[in-house]
């Protein structure tokens, strides 16, 4: 059933009055239930094409799976199992399947030239995950392939790969916020299939280097070391990044008290910068910037897993995470397509630069950060078990 925003609208501003139940998580109004959101933008994904860079309205064709859809894949996954759809499940290992054969060029090459090669590796993340379920070896492989080569030298490896590789961390190591995502969402999959905490622990040194080199006295990260603007989705990636390592690292990594205390400087500042209805701006620290749909979504599900967690309060942070989720249904339009999400975009040392960014509807960015959200409000994501019989 399609429901209007001006519905979703109605609904945030309802809810929201009542401050005894301002920092429930678990009870929503009718039409505004994750479980109901989360079914129909699923259901909506699983309708959508393949995107370019998560881009609907690119210009492009597709040439390969990209990290939108990567994220989006995720969620979708985490979702259906979290709720029990079995068959929004299959739906998505589905379409997964012409991957393997009739679609298998939209695989990700191997050690491409790009700058932003951590954006293709991510893919391997999909097929692990679906492999924890499926127990099929090609998933396990196709995964592995992409987790291992991370860390594994290119042909032609530049001067700079080759200095982080010496170091012990990824090639790919570029000091990119976003790339705090896109490593360690995959090693962190590796670790989980393979029971092999070298890969949790190589994916929790990189993310501390990257906390050291680019984190904020206040907690927030610039886009890289040479934009000094705090550009929303940018930090949305360390948001989610750091608390999907606090998620499935062990309790006694040796690297966990330096990542949850930079996790928590970051919420904390964060949570300042909320604005009154729920929402972050483009440039967070900038209200005179428009309000950006993706990082909001981001931002609510960090806290949202800090609160399920008990890394952050409650009431503080339970009440800033339903205020940002029931907002964000506000920008939901009858096809539930998210609008104002910002563009994919490169670095640049202009704050028109990110203030002129495209807003686009529909764009996975957007559509994936909200379909995280709803599943963290429906349930955790059971840690995967080895079968050790096998």
């Amino acid at each position: 059933m399609k429901r209007t925003a001006l519905i979703f609208a109605a609904l945030a501003v309802s809810t929201a009055v009542s401050a005894q139940k301002s920092w429930d998580l678990k009870n929503f109004p009718e039409g505004s239930t994750p479980e109901e959101i989360g079914t129909r933008l699923v259901e909506h994904y699983l309708d959508t094409p393949h995107s370019h860079w998560g881009d609907i309205n690119s210009k492009y064709k597709v040439t390969l799976i990209t990290y939108p859809d990567v994220c989006a894949w995720l969620g979708s996954l985490w979702f259906a199992q979290t709720t029990g759809n079995d068959g929004l499940y299959d739906a998505l290992v589905e379409r997964f399947e012409p991957l393997f054969d009739e679609q298998k060029h939209l695989q990700p090459e191997m050690f491409p030239t790009a700058h932003n090669v951590v954006d293709f590796y991510v893919f391997g993340a999909v097929p692990l995950e679906i492999y924890k379920r499926v127990q099929e070896q090609k998933y396990f492989d196709l995964g592995m392939k992409y987790a291992d080569g991370q860390w594994v030298m290119p042909p032609k490896p530049t001067e700079e790969q080759r200095g982080w590789q010496e170091k012990g961390y990824s090639w790919q190591t570029r000091l990119w916020v976003d790339d705090m995502f896109m490593i360690t969402e995959l090693q962190a999959q590796a670790y989980e299939v393979t029971g092999d905490r070298k890969y949790i622990d190589r994916a929790a040194e990189e993310m501390c280097l990257y906390l050291d080199k680019i984190q904020r006295p206040n907690g927030l990260f610039y886009h890289h070391t040479g934009t000094p603007y705090f550009w929303g989705r940018g930090d949305g990636w360390m948001a989610v990044g750091m608390a999907e390592m606090l998620r499935l690292m062990p309790k006694d990594s040796e690297y966990r008290p330096r990542i949850e205390q930079a996790y928590k400087l970051m919420m904390s500042t964060l949570l300042r910068y909320q604005d009154a209805d729920g929402m972050w701006h483009q440039i967070i620290d900038n209200p005179d910037t428009w309000k950006e749909t993706s990082s909001t979504a981001m931002f609510t599900y960090a806290f949202i897993v800090g609160v399920k967690n008990g890394w952050l309060d409650k009431k503080v942070y339970g009440e800033a995470a339903r205020k940002g989720y029931l907002r964000l249904l506000s920008y939901l339009d009858e096809n539930y397509d998210l609008r104002n999400v910002c563009e994919g975009t490169g670095a640049k040392n202009s704050m028109s630069w990110y203030q002129n960014r495209r807003r686009l509807t529909g764009d996975l960015h957007g559509q994936a950060a909200l379909i995280w959200c709803c599943q963290a409000l429906t349930g955790d994501v059971k840690p995967y078990k080895i079968d050790k019989s096998k």
